[in-house]
């Protein structure tokens, strides 16, 4: 086994944790991580990916300028991915149309199942659109809570759903 390769393996492993986020028929599916660069410290369990950085597992895909990811004990606690915008899609059970997501900076937190989202965020799914400064987005229950609570207004566009 090459250097990089021994290296690199355990770090691709440990994102698996991030399939908590996605479609539950996306966790037996391979993640690939792209990017221009990577570095990964096993001692510290901080990784971080550079460039382009495209993770995706399934339906999930995150897009961003660069990803960092925080394990301990082998499980991915924190990933933070920042761009112009970071991106993130994902369809979740159930549901017909992904839910998006962007923002110029993303915490998503496997253990609370949550996604923060922090300056110029947005999610949005079938036409519905959360615009705020700060969104937090509780995956497991698809709820959205947002508003920095420091004056800045949150703008909601909510669409007509068609009668049964």
């Amino acid at each position: 086994m090459t250097s990089l390769l021994r290296h690199a393996l355990p770090a691709l492993l440990g994102l698996l944790p991030l399939a908590a986020v996605a479609l539950s028929s996306d966790r037996q599916q391979p993640m690939y991580v792209e990017a221009d660069s990577a570095e990964i410290n096993d001692q510290t369990g901080i990784s971080i990916y550079r460039g382009h950085v495209r993770i995706t597992q399934g339906t999930l895909e995150i897009n961003a300028r660069q990803v960092t990811l925080y394990s301990r004990d082998g499980e991915v606690r924190k990933a933070v991915a920042v761009g112009k915008p970071a991106t993130y899609r994902q369809l979740p059970d159930g549901k017909t149309e992904p839910v998006r997501a962007e923002a110029l900076r993303m915490e998503y937190l496997p253990p609370e199942d949550r996604l923060l989202l922090f300056e110029q965020a947005r999610v949005w799914q079938n036409g519905d659109d959360f615009r705020s400064e700060r969104i937090v987005y509780d995956i497991g229950l698809d709820q959205v809570n947002a508003g920095a609570g420091n004056g800045d207004r949150v703008r909601i566009t909510i669409q007509p759903r068609a009668k049964p």
